[in-house]
């Protein structure tokens, strides 16, 4: 059940509207179920000999009539507006279970107390099968204004309570950290364009993609210009900085043909200015992306990253791990834009559902997440693909998303938890997309069997606690193929073995050779970097880096750069 809580100063324009015809769902029999005195409250749905707009002037004089007493000045505001929803599938309620309902939000949101014969004046109107509207004015008998401070919040707190008595599904609660919803105009005006999202959240996606990818507040603003949108800023009148920013889509405008804005915190608490400088501070030049030699790296960089963060959300430090989660949102922004293959898709809308998620209560630290946050700003520089590298990268994000889901149930972050768990199934199917097919060439091109019972030996006596499972699981001809690869590759397989056996336990690992071969596809190849350092040592540096980044990184592909396209 959701309530739905807001603020207007149009009594007769909302009652009109309520006994009106509607403007995209049609009002079925539109009627009064439950108000402040249901024999005083005249109701223009049950009087069939008068129309409904002359009915409404009657019902606005009784609604409003505190105001009138007042002098006739209407506060600013005073109209309290709050839709009530069941969910999709939840039981029809009667009329009097509605009734019950309005009764009991009015007197949680403070509108109404019970037994407070100085209350407000409401009405609860039902015109469709699955909600009602709560109206009310918020001017008292006695002329003082009600207590709804946090009015939302109590009013969901005992939406939860009425589900659990009522038989409904039960929904998640919020904490005032989820991104404005938008409004059934938005809706409306997205579908009569063919758009499967409204310009609000079309934005929103845009502008995270792309503070994901920049180092500062004005590469931000300048590669949000030149994905053709518009960007309108305010200026403190003191010192002339920048306090506010406000966004509009393509082509999206008003009646007048004016660009509709948004501000960014309208957009999404953490895309404030405020936000945001604590997520993008200047960098020098040295701390910038840069292009090296090994291809590579970033990838590399950002999967040992991620795995710090795991051991971050365990740590007990919500700050920290808070800071964590705000950056492996921006990180899976990155790893999708810097994805090719078929299961980009996936990973876009792991993406999107990991916003929730990326932000609760919680202050963040965001200095600790450092590392995870400028190894995700590699990927949105990195020109190619290493599919290996890119599959632990993104097994890795597999137990990521599969730790913060746990983290925020543990804490009571119920809309945090389910948008987690959410990320994780897209970021599983993204991974068996692109791992199968990678497992089944490593299985197939297996060494000799000689060399697989040296393997064997290797893993008894690096991990003789795991070597069973390890042994028995169906990758392990896979992880033969890895570690003949690793061992070409400069290491020695049984310190390799024992090296990534220890960064994270095993025993919770349903697949642990699975588990070891994308942690051994991770590490750096050991005779690249004996050659780089003999090199160094000559005086002739192995990386060649250009001084800074493009100015404008690309963090949404051109075709995706128009929704209106």
């Amino acid at each position: 059940m959701v309530p739905d809580v807001s603020t207007g100063s149009d009594t007769r324009g909302l009652i009109v509207y309520l006994f009106g015809p509607g403007r995209r769902d049609e009002h079925t029999d539109p009627h009064i179920v439950a108000a402040w005195d249901m024999a005083g409250a005249p109701d223009p749905g049950r009087d069939p000999a008068a129309t409904y707009s002359k009915l409404a002037k009657r019902l606005d004089h009784h609604v409003d009539l505190r105001t009138r007493e007042l002098g006739g000045k209407k506060p600013s505001q005073h109209v309290w507006h709050c839709p009530v929803r069941t969910a999709p599938g939840d039981r029809y309620l009667t009329d009097a279970e509605w009734a019950e309902v309005a009764r009991r939000i009015v007197h949680a949101a403070g509108i109404a107390p019970e037994g407070d014969e100085k209350a407000c004046r409401w009405i609860a109107v039902r015109h469709a099968d699955d909600h009602i509207h709560i109206m009310a004015t918020t001017v008292r008998a006695d002329g003082r204004r009600p207590r709804t401070h946090r009015d939302g919040q109590r009013a969901q707190a005992e939406c939860r309570e009425i589900e659990a008595e009522f038989g409904l599904r039960h929904l998640k609660s919020g904490d005032l950290t989820a991104p404005r919803t938008p409004t059934g105009a938005e809706r409306a005006k997205a579908e009569r364009q063919g758009q499967t999202a409204t310009a609000r959240q079309w934005l929103r996606e845009q502008a995270y993609a792309v503070a994901a990818a920049v180092r500062n507040e004005s590469d931000y603003f300048t590669v949000l210009q030149s994905l053709g949108i518009k960007v309108k800023t305010r200026l403190g009148p003191e010192t002339g900085d920048v306090i506010g920013y406000s966004l509009a889509a393509p082509c999206d405008t008003n009646a007048a043909g004016e660009p509709v804005w948004y501000g960014g915190s309208k957009l999404a608490p953490d895309l404030s200015i405020n936000r945001l400088r604590e997520r993008l501070p200047d960098q020098e030049a040295a701390d910038r992306p840069r292009y090296v030699a090994d291809l590579a790296e970033p990838w590399r960089h950002t999967t040992t990253a991620v795995q710090m963060a795991r051991t971050a959300l365990d740590s007990g430090d919500d700050a920290a791990a808070q800071g964590y989660l705000a950056a492996f949102g921006d990180a899976l922004y990155n790893i999708a834009s810097a994805t090719t293959s078929p299961h980009r898709a996936e990973l876009q809308a792991a993406a999107m559902a990991f916003n929730r998620a990326r932000r609760s209560a919680t202050r963040a630290d965001h200095q600790a997440a450092t590392a995870l946050r400028k190894a995700a700003k590699e990927l949105a520089y990195a020109s190619n693909e290493p599919g290996g590298l890119a599959i632990a990268l993104l097994f890795a994000t597999v137990h990521l998303a599969r730790a913060a889901a746990k983290w925020h149930e543990q804490r009571g972050h119920e809309q945090q938890a389910a948008a987690a768990e959410e990320a994780l199934r897209r970021l599983q199917a993204g991974y068996q997309q692109a791992a199968t097919p990678v497992l089944a060439d490593l299985t197939r091109r297996a060494p000799r069997a000689a060399t697989a019972r040296r393997f064997e030996q290797d893993v008894r006596a690096a991990l003789p606690d795991h070597a069973d499972r390890i042994l028995a699981d169906p990758t392990w001809t896979a992880l033969t193929t890895t570690l003949a690869h690793a061992e070409t590759a400069g290491h020695n397989p049984r310190r390799l073995l024992a090296e990534v056996g220890t960064q994270r336990e095993l025993d919770s690992a349903e697949h642990p050779a699975e588990v070891l071969n994308w942690r051994i596809t991770a590490q750096p190849n050991r005779r690249t970097q004996a050659a780089r350092m003999r090199s160094a040592t000559s005086g002739t540096s192995a990386v060649s880096a250009t001084p800074h980044p493009p100015a404008t990184p690309v963090a949404v592909r051109p075709e995706e750069r128009s929704r209106h396209r």
